[in-house]
């Protein structure tokens, strides 16, 4: 039966603890013990039937435990006159351990840190506050928040204090995450931390939420400290009664480390993200101090976007083509813009798979822009001047003209890309904003 295997298998492994314990090997007896005392948790939770069969393994646990708890204080403190079976430790060695404990030497607690040392970004993504178009709103108040607090510590004094949360939402792809980049860049002083629910997420009963306890203390030491929790709704959706136990866990745990009695909050920014809102629960909303609506892009500034994405590629666009583009694409978001423009870049891509004709051209050299050859090779119609026969595989690699990024290009481009923002979406957005945010 299961129940006996369980049972048996605890028994087996308690009996190498107690060999290994008496060879003195109290390292592996102390891992033993502890893998003896989870099986016959496991059996009493699970398996064992009747209280007096439960009672008797709890006892059992109970002698084990506290022989694990000797050995592993022994260990700690690598002293040389082995801890005798039965021997308690001395009041001072009792007062050491605790101060131990409170120095942060704990393994288990190291280790949950170090598991979180990832989410920190060292490389700065390289992105600019000039990179982001438009969101005039929402970079004043990242600045307010992060920037100035560091640059000008003796203005944010008394009751001027920065703010503690800032939620970014809005449709997909209108630059949430891009605006954290831009913080992860410009914050020089600040440790950036990058958390998906994936890092705090664990099978293990108990360790998310240690997890979650763990970001923030990890945030307090290396503080000032940016906390970035990219689609946060995965995490902190409404509390109901129906919900997993565990997850209902990591929830509290938040809101204890966000704003709860006895953590210190100082130098500690926690930046959300979401693009449903209206999930959130209300008290995670209400620890978010600043709730900014991240729209779709206007005109003006997709009219930047078009310039950004194009950066120095080739082509033959004057300015007023690209406010021809702008007043095209509302309703599309930043993202879309970027696929609109990097399919046009791909045209004189597709041209030169395709062309059947070849016409030499001066222009300066791919290989150094210094050099002007007269002898490069640009595709052409079969009816144009000049014109050679020849396929690009016949075109040596250093001889061939880049064609420019054309208006039909950019159109051609422009007829295939659809928004992918719909308008329900955005009505359930305004609304929120109406009722809890501000416009960014």
């Amino acid at each position: 039966m299961a129940s006996s295997t369980t049972l048996q298998k605890a028994i087996d492994l308690v009996t190498k603890a107690t060999e290994e314990d008496r060879n003195k090997n109290y390292a592996e007896a102390l891992r033993l013990y502890e893998h003896g005392v989870e099986h016959f948790l496991h059996a009493i939770k699970y398996e064992a039937q009747g209280e007096k069969a439960k009672d008797s393994i709890r006892a059992k646990c109970l002698q084990y435990l506290d022989r694990a708890e000797k050995l592993k204080e022994y260990l700690k403190k690598g002293r040389k006159k082995p801890i005798k079976e039965g021997e308690s430790g001395t009041k001072d060695d009792k007062d050491k351990k605790s101060d131990s404990d409170s120095d942060g030497e704990d393994p288990e607690k190291k280790k949950l840190q170090n598991k979180l040392e990832g989410a920190i970004v060292i490389e700065k993504p390289k992105v600019k506050w000039s990179d982001v178009a438009g969101l005039d709103a929402a970079k004043e108040a990242l600045k307010e928040a992060v920037i100035l607090p560091i640059k000008f510590p003796h203005l944010f004094t008394g009751k001027r204090i920065p703010w503690k949360g800032i939620l970014l939402f809005g449709p997909p792809g209108t630059g949430k995450s891009y605006l954290a980049k831009a913080v992860a860049t410009e914050a020089n002083n600040s440790t950036f931390f990058s958390v998906s629910s994936s890092d705090l997420m664990s099978k293990w009963l108990g360790e998310s939420e240690k997890l979650v306890k763990n970001l923030f203390e990890l945030a307090r030491q290396h503080k000032p400290s940016i906390i970035f929790i990219d689609e946060i709704d995965s995490m902190c959706s409404t509390r109901s009664d129906n919900e997993n136990d565990s997850v209902r866990r990591i929830k509290t745990e938040f809101l204890v480390q966000m704003q709860g009695v006895g953590n210190d909050t100082d130098g500690i920014l926690v930046l959300g993200a979401t693009n449903i809102p209206w999930v959130l629960d209300s008290a995670i909303r209400r620890r978010f101090e600043k709730r900014i609506y991240i729209p779709l892009p206007e005109a003006h500034a997709r009219l930047v976007m078009f310039k950004i994405h194009l950066g120095n590629t080739t082509h033959t666009l004057t300015e007023q083509d690209l406010k021809v583009l702008a007043g095209k694409t509302d309703g599309y978001s930043g993202a879309d813009i970027s696929i609109v423009v990097r399919d046009a870049l791909m045209e004189p891509v597709r041209k030169v798979q395709t062309a059947t004709h070849f016409k030499r051209v001066t222009g300066p050299s791919p290989t150094d822009k210094e050099t002007i050859c007269d002898d490069l090779l640009l595709p052409c119609s079969p009816g144009d001047e000049g014109a050679t026969e020849m396929s690009w595989m016949d075109v040596p690699s250093d001889k061939l003209y880049e064609p420019p990024v054309t208006m039909r290009d950019m159109l051609k481009s422009l007829s295939r890309t659809k928004p992918t923002v719909n308008e329900e979406d955005l009505i359930k957005l305004r609304k929120f904003t109406e009722d809890f945010g501000q416009e960014g």
